[in-house]
């Protein structure tokens, strides 16, 4: 017998090869896609008790593409369907060419909402079934599957084929990819949002989409520090929570618990990136979280030159979430009024100044400044905006403390 583990494994590598293969050879990927589905359903389902195939892909392809067939036939009442059944044929030859990084890119299209994209990138190039996806995001299975078959509709209106994009929409449509595997991957990391297996499953899902995405841009600087940023990110997260689920924040992180190997990957692709090309804010980013990664201890923590490369980060992605960031480090640097001030620039900010993202770096940075009781309104305000019970919990924990502080004097 085989490991279910190993069998989800290799499906989820195989899946959008199969796709892209039966959208190829027939067209209507949307079909394509529902067949590659039933295919992943049959295999997860004998493959543990019969064991691997010699050819798993031409298995999934073959099976996929009579699933296709049957598709298409069920349709035959209309007359157009009926000439394209006649020209089908389940063959067994298996092509090397990989659609993956087409199929990515259709996934990703610009007619598509940013909850259509993530869902549609999950099942079609994560592999991953309409339960799944629905289970991690939170939402009901009739609900996604609505979102799924709704996102393929409207790609289908758009007159999309199955072929990368034009050159001259390259770059966009690659910035677009790039968001969405960073979206997915902050869906699976952010705390308290959904149970520990399925956030597990998200950012899992997220480094190996991206780690398909660079294998096919060995050359693009931003692919690489995507996924420098995700593996520096991820390595941190065996200490980002206690056994009770309490938030430990980075300072007080045991870094013993890191992951070693994820740190020394994400530095390697870093430094075989920057300087390469023109930097991006993923690189940038990535070489912040290094940083944070390569400090022996919170002490240690370079903050200059990380406030040095938010600065940078500032001028190439501007926006008030890099600003917010940015006066962390100036705090660090120059002091907690100084941050607070800089932190005043963006207090008006659309997006930012009622989020609770917000008022727990403003808390901070009042606490550090010895301005308790307002420290303990900042963190208040944060805790009644956040959605996630862990950070909810944490920052009710901040409060009583700060309280606890004041009775003692």
């Amino acid at each position: 017998m085989t490991s279910e583990r190993a069998v989800v494994d290799l499906l989820r590598q195989l899946a959008p090869q199969v796709v892209g293969m039966l959208a190829r050879r027939h067209g209507q990927w949307d079909l394509a896609e529902d067949a590659t589905q039933e295919a992943l359903l049959a295999a997860s389902t004998q493959w543990p008790h019969d064991g691997i195939p010699d050819n798993p892909r031409a298995w999934l392809l073959a099976v996929a593409s009579r699933r296709f067939i049957d598709a298409v036939r069920s349709e035959s009442a209309r007359r157009e369907r009926q000439n394209a059944v006649a020209a089908l044929e389940v063959r067994g030859d298996v092509p090397d060419h990989d659609d993956s990084l087409t199929l990515l890119y259709l996934c990703c299209h610009p007619a598509l909402s940013v909850p259509s994209q993530l869902a549609l990138t999950l099942r079609a190039v994560g592999g991953l079934t309409t339960a799944e996806i629905a289970k991690a995001f939170l939402v009901p299975e009739a609900t996604m599957a609505q979102r799924i078959s709704r996102a393929k509709q409207q790609i289908r209106a758009a007159g999309t084929v199955f072929e990368p994009p034009p050159d001259a929409e390259l770059g966009e449509r690659l910035a677009v990819v790039l968001q969405v595997l960073y979206l997915i991957f902050n869906e699976g990391y952010t705390p308290g949002s959904r149970t520990a297996e399925s956030g597990a499953d998200l950012t899992d899902e997220a480094i190996r989409i991206t780690r398909m995405l660079r294998a096919g841009l060995p050359s693009n600087g931003e692919a690489a520090g995507l996924l420098a940023l995700m593996l520096l990110t991820d390595a941190r997260r065996p200490a980002r929570e206690r056994a009770d689920g309490m938030l430990v924040p980075l300072a007080d992180q045991d870094r013993s618990l890191w992951t070693t190997p994820l740190i020394a990957e994400g530095v390697e692709l870093l430094d075989a990136t920057l300087g390469a090309g023109p930097v991006g804010p993923y690189q940038l980013q990535a070489a912040i979280a290094a940083l944070h990664d390569e400090a022996a201890t919170a002490d240690g923590t370079d903050w200059p030159q990380i406030l040095a490369l938010y600065t940078v980060l500032e001028q190439v992605s501007p926006g008030p979430v890099v600003t917010l960031n940015r006066a962390v480090a100036v705090a660090m640097v120059d002091g907690p009024r100084a941050g607070l001030a800089l932190l005043g620039t963006i207090a008006g900010e659309p997006g930012i100044a009622h989020t609770h993202r917000f008022d727990v770096v403003r808390g901070h940075l009042l606490e550090l400044a010895g301005d308790t009781a307002a420290a303990a309104e900042a963190y208040g305000a944060a805790m009644r905006g956040t959605v996630s019970v862990a950070e909810r919990r944490y920052l009710a924990l901040k409060v009583a403390r700060i309280a606890a502080t004041s009775r003692d004097f």
